[in-house]
């Protein structure tokens, strides 16, 4: 049996840490990031993480950082063999990875070394890539650069969005975790270096990103789509209102209207010019609304001959 230190924030960091509270392991304290103001009350809210610890009456720790000599000391005296990590948004110092006995691991949503940093599995979709994973890494004092541990790999098909992707990952981190644990406490794992030539990373999402272009190519906007949904999903303008696109496919059809233009639509979706190709959007929601399908939309609205705007 270990004792095991869980550091995590979001909901991705929630079923390993459930997976660990099922086990023989135990948990010996949850670190998670403070509580946040959220919603239009701006009322603290406690992460995903937190309120999963709460539930099985966990030691919860909250740190604004683990920089303080104080809070380091206090980690310390948790005597843990191991910490694992998950998305937990604080870097952790020389001191706090040298304190457990077999030092931090980490629940990386990629395959390292590609897509490092915040945002892997929105970024592997957005790139195109085929597949991804799970990487189990030996953490160090660099962004997602230590030693692999144990790796599992996953389809990123044509329909997969960023949602479908992470909760796929989430259970998938979770179970990679559990078996690698055995050999983890055996100190029986080949640590593997990464090669940093083959580095990509994968930077933080912003609201700005998530306008379309137009003028790029279907194909491109299309992944855009499926990246961005949940968050912070593609939106374009039409009459300078707002409308978020949440699900779209890339027509094999060309067009010679401008990108932007409205050239056709159907009860399966509605067909706007790219830069290259023609994108059908089958989801979107007009400001104000809830989203709707195409041909819901289409019930209430003529859109064939309209230009949604490009920034």
């Amino acid at each position: 049996m270990l004792k095991i230190i869980y550091a995590g924030t979001p909901d991705f960091a929630v079923a390993a840490l459930e997976s660990l509270v099922a086990s023989e392991h135990q948990v010996v304290a949850v670190y998670t990031q403070p509580d946040r103001p959220a919603g239009r009350g701006r009322k603290l809210q406690f992460s995903a993480v937190k309120q999963a610890a709460l539930a099985h009456d966990l030691a919860v720790m909250q740190p604004a950082s683990l920089r303080q000599p104080q809070d380091v000391q206090q980690l310390r005296e948790f005597d843990a063999d191991l910490m694992v990590v998950a998305a937990y948004g604080l870097i952790l110092p020389t001191e706090v990875l040298q304190a457990p006995r077999l030092g931090c691991v980490n629940i990386h949503g990629s395959l390292l070394p590609r897509w490092r940093g915040a945002a892997p599995i929105q970024r592997a979709i957005q790139a195109g890539d085929r597949e991804t994973g799970i990487t189990l890494m030996q953490m160090d004092e660099g962004l997602d650069t230590g030693a692999m541990l144990a790796k599992a790999s996953i389809e990123i098909t044509h329909q997969t969005t960023a949602a479908q992707l992470h909760d796929a990952l989430r259970q998938l981190g979770a179970d990679l975790l559990m078996e690698t644990l055995p050999a983890i406490a055996a100190q029986s794992l080949q640590p593997e270096v990464q090669e940093d030539a083959l580095a990509t990373y994968a930077d933080k999402l912003s609201k700005q990103e998530a306008q379309i272009d137009w003028r790029k190519p279907a194909e491109q906007l299309q992944r855009e789509v499926r990246a961005f949904n949940p968050w912070p999903v593609s939106f374009t303008r039409l009459d300078d209102m707002a409308v978020k696109i949440w699900q779209a496919e890339n027509l094999d059809t060309l067009s010679d209207q401008p990108p932007g233009r409205v050239i056709a639509h159907q009860r399966d979706g509605i067909q706007v010019s790219c830069g290259q190709g023609v994108l059908n959007i089958q989801r979107l929601q007009f400001a104000g609304k809830k989203p709707h399908d195409a041909a819901q939309v289409l019930n209430a609205r003529n859109l064939c001959g309209q230009q949604f705007a490009s920034p």
